[in-house]
Parts: C-alpha cells; sequence; structure tokens
C-alpha cells in the first residue's frame, strides 16, 4: 500500500507541512500511522480525507465544524461529493457571471461601451444563497427573528425592478463612504461612524420592509464574516473590509443597546 510523508502530502496537495501537523494537533487529520522514526505517514484514505477538509474550507467552514462533519458516523463521502459538486457548480455559474461584469466594466471604463450602473453588481450576491442566510438567521435568533424575515420576502416581492436598482446604488454609495472611512484609518469600533453605519442599518432595514433589531443587524455581521460569498464581495471593494465591516456593524449595535 502506498503511503507518503507529511512533505510528499504537502507537494501533492499544496498545504503546507505546518498546516498538516495543525491539523493532526487538534484531531482532523491524522496519519495513517507514525514510524519509529517518529515520521508521519499517510494513506489513500488520509488523502481523501483532506479532499474533502479542502473543499469544506472553499465552501466558508470553519475547522471545527468540518471536523464535526467527517468525524458524524453518517458521513457519505459520496453524497457529501455530489453536494459539494452542485455548490461548486452553482458557483462557477455565479463566477462567470463576475467574469462578464468585470469584462463590461473594463470596456465601459476604456470607453468601448456604455454600462447600466445596476450591472456593476451582477453575480456579487447569488439569488441562491439569499435563502441560506436567512435560514441562518432564523435558526440563530428563533421567532424573534421569523417574522422579520418573512416582512422582508413580502417586501422584496412588492419592489419593482426600477426600485430594487436604485436601492443597489444606494448600497453602492453607502459602502463607498464605508470603504473611504475605512481606507483613511478609522477604526471600525470609533463613534464617528455611527452615521455611516446608521445609512447602511437604514438600507437593511428598508429591504426588510421593516425595523431591522440590533441582534439582527449584528447576526447578519457574523454572516459577512463568516461566510465565503460575503468575504470575498467585500475584498473586491477594499482588502481589509471584510473583516472590517463586520467589527464596525457590531461595534454600533452593542453602544445602541447600551444606550
Amino acid at each position: 500500500m502506498k503511503e507518503w510523508t507529511v512533505t510528499d502530502l504537502a507537494k501533492l496537495s499544496g498545504v503546507s507541512v505546518r498546516t498538516l501537523h495543525h491539523y493532526d494537533d487538534i484531531g482532523l487529520l491524522s496519519p495513517a500511522r507514525v514510524g519509529e522514526n517518529r515520521y508521519r505517514y499517510y494513506g489513500e484514505a488520509e488523502l481523501l480525507r483532506l479532499q474533502q477538509i479542502l473543499l469544506y474550507r472553499e465552501l466558508g467552514m470553519p475547522l471545527k465544524t468540518i471536523s464535526s462533519i467527517l468525524d458524524d458516523p453518517r458521513f457519505d463521502s459520496l453524497a457529501a461529493l455530489m453536494a459539494q459538486r452542485g455548490q461548486l457548480a452553482a458557483e462557477a455559474k455565479r463566477y462567470r457571471q463576475l467574469i462578464r461584469t468585470i469584462d463590461r466594466t473594463i470596456a465601459h471604463l476604456k470607453g468601448e461601451r456604455a454600462m447600466q450602473h445596476e450591472d456593476l453588481y451582477k453575480g456579487f450576491v447569488a439569488p441562491e444563497k439569499q435563502a441560506e442566510y436567512e435560514a441562518w438567521l432564523k435558526d440563530r435568533f428563533g421567532d424573534s427573528i421569523r417574522e422579520e424575515i418573512t416582512s422582508s420576502d413580502s417586501t422584496e416581492r412588492g419592489i419593482s425592478d426600477q426600485d430594487m436598482k436604485e436601492r443597489m446604488k444606494a448600497l453602492a454609495r453607502i459602502e463607498a463612504d464605508l470603504v473611504e472611512a475605512m481606507e483613511n484609518g478609522t477604526v471600525p469600533e470609533a463613534r464617528s461612524l455611527d452615521p455611516l453605519i446608521e445609512r447602511h442599518h437604514a438600507w437593511v432595514a428598508q429591504m426588510w420592509g421593516r425595523d431591522c433589531s440590533h441582534d439582527a443587524y449584528a447576526g447578519l455581521a457574523d454572516i459577512y464574516e463568516s461566510h465565503g460569498d460575503f468575504r470575498q464581495r467585500y475584498e473586491t471593494l477594499s482588502p481589509g473590509f471584510s473583516k472590517w465591516l463586520p467589527i464596525a456593524m457590531r461595534a454600533w449595535a452593542r453602544r445602541l443597546k447600551k444606550d
């Protein structure tokens, strides 16, 4: 049976030796055996498990969650691969849309072709992901948030295409101002950000069709921080914005709860 040392596996997978050691230390990926020379040796089963780890990491899951999934006796690697393929296929479709958006923007900036402003944001948030985010909020906050989400669903169904375009333009202006504040060195906990964060909170409430509670807004910050989709989107606006914005949102929500 073929075996790979930790160095071999690092070269094969592109994962650093240090990371593989860390995975072993936390029980996420243990070697098949440890030799008398104290070398770690991995077999095909470990290689397949590492593939699953990397796939789930690409989908934005934390290591602790991945470990729970893979160690579940009911885990079916084939079913998991099929589900992951479906998710990645949907992502690939979204990325193709993003590439088209970028190409149109490049052509627009070069003066080769005019571009509608609303087309600047096509592909950044996959529609099929919206239900996932809302389900996350419902699971986290229970019945306290269900009515707000339901109201939001009804509100969105009543929004015209033109109104939605205007709202997306408003969001772009809000985000541009927040990015400017970050790039000017404003720390995310600063009270001076309150007017900007209040604009962002108001935009969320408008999309929901009713007030957005402080806890729900902090929950949105958790989504922005933990989901790869949002992290990637915010990093396209400015490097570091995906970490800065959630901190600013939670800091604002905490301040208002105390006040």
